[in-house]
C-alpha cells in the first residue's frame, strides 16, 4: 500500500473517531457546563428523628489533579453538623467543623466521583428551613461553595409543641388583686393531652381564687385536658398582694406536662411582671 493512501486512510479514521467523540461524548469525561459540585437529596421535608441521603457528585474541570478530593455538605442558615448526625457514607467520611466531608482520593483533570452521605436529623435540630450547600474541596485547590436543596425541618412524628404565655390584669382603679390568665397554644403536629401548667407566685402575692386551678402555698397547678393541633386553652387565677406589698414583682408559668413529646422547650415558659405601690395599688 502507498505511503500516500495509508496516510488517507488514517486520516479518515481519526475524522471518525472525532465526530464519534463529538456525537456521545469522551467516555467519563463531563461537559465543559458541568458544576464543580452538585447534590441529590432523598426528601426535602424533614422531621426531627429522621433519617435521609445526600449524594453528592463532584467533578474537576481544571487541567491538573486536584490531590485529596472531598465532596462536603454545609447548612446555611445553621451548620449542617447542628441539624443532623452523619451515619454513614460508601466511602471514608467525617465531620469537620461545621461541616461533613468524604475523601475519594486524588481526581484527574475532567473527572468525578459521587459520594452518599447517610445522616440522621437530630432531635434538638432548629425547626424550619436549611439551605443544603456543597462545595469540592481539595488538598491543594478549593471551589466555590454553591446552594443545593432546600430542606425544611419539623417536629419529630409523634410530638405537640405546647407554647406557653401569660397574661395580667389588675381589678380596676384602687386594685389588691391581679387576674392571670395563662394561654397554652399546641403548634402540633399532634393533639396534647394532660397538660399541666404550673405558675410560681413571688413573695408579697398569695392565690386567692380560681374555676381552673389549684394551689399549694405560691405554687399554682393548672390542667388542660387535651388541646388539637392548631388550638389553643386557657387558664386563669386571681392573687391577691399582701399587706404591706411595694415594688415589682414578677409571675412566672411553665408547662409540666403534656403528652406525646414536646418537641420544643424553648417556649414552654413565660413570666410577667407586675408593680405596687401600695397593697392597694396594684398595676399590670
Amino acid at each position: 500500500m502507498s505511503l500516500l493512501r495509508r496516510r488517507r486512510i488514517t486520516t479518515i479514521l481519526s475524522m471518525a473517531a472525532a465526530a464519534v467523540v463529538m456525537v456521545f461524548g469522551a467516555p467519563g469525561v463531563a461537559s465543559a457546563d458541568t458544576p464543580t459540585s452538585a447534590v441529590v437529596v432523598s426528601q426535602t421535608t424533614l422531621s426531627r428523628g429522621a433519617t435521609f441521603t445526600v449524594t453528592e457528585t463532584i467533578y474537576n474541570p481544571e487541567n491538573f489533579i486536584v490531590s485529596g478530593a472531598k465532596p462536603a455538605l454545609y447548612g446555611q442558615e445553621a451548620a449542617i453538623t447542628d441539624v443532623a448526625d452523619l451515619v454513614s457514607c460508601d466511602v471514608a467520611c467525617g465531620a469537620l467543623g461545621s461541616s461533613y466531608r468524604a475523601v475519594v482520593g486524588d481526581l484527574a483533570p475532567l473527572q468525578s466521583a459521587t459520594v452518599t452521605f447517610t445522616l440522621k436529623v437530630k432531635d434538638t435540630a432548629p425547626l424550619g428551613a436549611l439551605t443544603l450547600q456543597h462545595q469540592f474541596v481539595g488538598d491543594n485547590y478549593a471551589f466555590d461553595i454553591l446552594d443545593g436543596a432546600a430542606l425544611t425541618v419539623g417536629p419529630a412524628a409523634g410530638s405537640a409543641d405546647v407554647a406557653v404565655s401569660l397574661a395580667a390584669s389588675s381589678d380596676g382603679l384602687l386594685a389588691s388583686q391581679a387576674t392571670y390568665t395563662i394561654t397554652a397554644a399546641n403548634h402540633g403536629p399532634d393533639a396534647a393531652t394532660g397538660v399541666k401548667l404550673q405558675a410560681s407566685l413571688p413573695s408579697g402575692l398569695v392565690f386567692s381564687k380560681s374555676s381552673s386551678c389549684t394551689a399549694s402555698g405560691r405554687t399554682v397547678n393548672c390542667t388542660v385536658p387535651s388541646i388539637p393541633s392548631g388550638s389553643s386553652a386557657k387558664a386563669s387565677f386571681t392573687a391577691e398582694a399582701e399587706l404591706l406589698t411595694i415594688g415589682t414583682f414578677t409571675t412566672s408559668v411553665q408547662r409540666q406536662q403534656s403528652s406525646p413529646a414536646d418537641p420544643n422547650a424553648a417556649n414552654d415558659r413565660a413570666s410577667r411582671s407586675c408593680s405596687a405601690i401600695t397593697s392597694l395599688l396594684l398595676s399590670c
